[in-house]
């Protein structure tokens, strides 16, 4: 049985970055990369022990990997 999904916008040029990290990883498509991306950052978040009303420093930390990725 596969997963319910939903679709996400994401910018062209974003779309094409992550084309481009594609070669050489396991992922079959720009949808599997994101949807691994953000499952793990959503880990990574929920991780976090000052929680979901973490520090300034936490927001900057996730803006910056999300830019380091490309979403931003």
């Amino acid at each position: 049985m596969s997963e319910r999904t939903r679709v996400v916008e994401i910018p062209e040029e974003t779309a094409a970055v992550i084309a481009g990290r594609l070669a050489g990883t396991e992922f079959e498509s720009v949808d599997d990369y994101v949807a691994f991306v953000l499952a793990e950052l959503l880990e990574e978040v929920d991780d976090d022990p000052d929680g979901p009303d973490g520090s300034d420093a936490d927001h900057d930390d996730v803006q910056s990997r999300l830019e380091s990725l490309g979403y931003l």
